[in-house]
């Protein structure tokens, strides 16, 4: 099979465009049809050079599509069934998805950081018959991809792709970060440093749970706007305020419940640290570049009792919490329509990064189909 796909061959470069050959799948394995594809930072921090990955490669972790093809012992998707892919796949053995934490498989893992499937190959070559590396496991800038049957979960032909797709990475996430990875409860107060797409969904999922005090953090102007439509009740311009003390006035100097670091830097993971308050809980959910380090106050960890920790892809179920959020979408307590800022044809995929770039989008999307 061939499919157009955008194509990483060196980190500080702009993608490729070409045609690939998309090998079909062995056994346990799909060959997915991508209708939809998420414009997501993730992808941009490998793209800069910020986070290392071999080449080349096709990068694309958010998606929806339509499976095409399925190898020998497939039974959860047949041809014809719509997924969204799991760019964090779990081989549902091991004690940590056993535990009920599968994004920190060691399957999952070893695929995110190799590039290669789980038998160490890949599915992809180019014209001159080089081998193409995997984006976590599923690499949606394809118009073809072949991932394991455990990277894909089934769901229902009424949502549409372009919901789907914003579901499968930000959207889950955000809602992860809250539901899962801390319990926001009614009542309660929430500061959110970073209004990208995870950013985004961490405000939307508060104002869910019963958050009464909702703060958005960021220093662009219109993400501070996507954030009020998503929630938020008051709004923080970083470059005017110092976040910390601005968080404290909101909140009778005390700081918040929760606070959230959805952008992936040293410095703000700090004054997220430092805006919650005694007893309280500060989830870092950004990706950092390998040699930031942020300087914490130590004793507030006794004193204050203040709780720091980290999330992967929301300390979600992913199996369980797509079909979750497709649950809560079509009743009205999720709002996905306002997030789709843009689409884009694949062949713009570079335009589409260079917005995310300069803050123009809260999310959106390429369209692998369109060419």
């Amino acid at each position: 099979m061939q499919a157009l796909a955008a194509v990483l061959y060196q980190a500080k470069e702009p993608l490729v465009l070409e045609t690939v050959e998309v090998l079909p799948p062995g056994p346990g394995e799909i060959t997915v049809r991508m209708m939809a594809a998420g414009v997501c930072h993730s992808d941009l921090h490998v793209m800069k050079g910020d986070l290392a990955m071999k080449t080349p490669i096709i990068l694309g972790h958010e998606g929806a599509g339509i499976v095409e093809e399925i190898g020998k012992g497939v039974t959860s998707v047949q041809p014809g069934d719509h997924v969204i892919p799991i760019w964090r796949m779990s081989c549902g053995r091991c004690e940590y998805c056993l535990g009920g934490r599968p994004a920190l498989c060691d399957v999952g893992t070893a695929m995110r950081f190799t590039g290669l499937m789980p038998d160490g190959q890949t599915r992809f070559r180019n014209a001159a018959g080089e081998s193409i590396l995997h984006y976590a496991g599923v690499s949606t800038f394809s118009q073809r991809s072949t991932m394991p049957e455990a990277a894909a979960v089934k769901i229902p032909t009424s949502v549409s792709f372009e919901h789907a797709a914003l579901i499968g990475c930000g959207v889950i996430t955000g809602y992860g970060a809250v539901m899962h990875a801390t319990r926001v409860m009614p009542g309660s107060s929430v500061a959110v440093i970073g209004c990208g797409g995870i950013g985004l969904n961490i405000v939307q999922t508060a104002r869910l749970a019963g958050a009464t005090t909702i703060i958005a953090v960021d220093r662009v102007p219109a993400k501070l706007a996507y954030a009020k439509t998503m929630g938020a009740t008051h709004l923080v311009d970083a470059c005017e305020n110092d976040p910390v003390a601005a968080v404290k006035d909101l909140t009778g100097g005390r700081g918040v419940d929760h606070a959230f670091e959805a952008i992936g830097l040293a410095e703000p993971i700090e004054q997220a640290y430092d805006m919650t308050k005694k007893g309280g809980i500060c989830v870092v959910v950004g990706i950092a570049p390998p040699e930031a380090r942020a300087r914490i106050n130590v004793n507030q960890l006794v004193y204050a009792e203040k709780t720091l920790k980290g999330s992967i892809y929301g300390s979600t179920r992913p199996r369980l919490d797509l079909l979750t959020l497709i649950d809560l979408h079509a009743q009205g307590k999720i709002d996905l329509d306002s997030l789709l800022t843009r689409t884009y044809p694949l062949s713009q995929i570079n335009e589409a990064y260079a917005a995310l770039d300069r803050g123009e989008v809260a999310r959106s999307l390429v369209m692998p189909q369109e060419g």
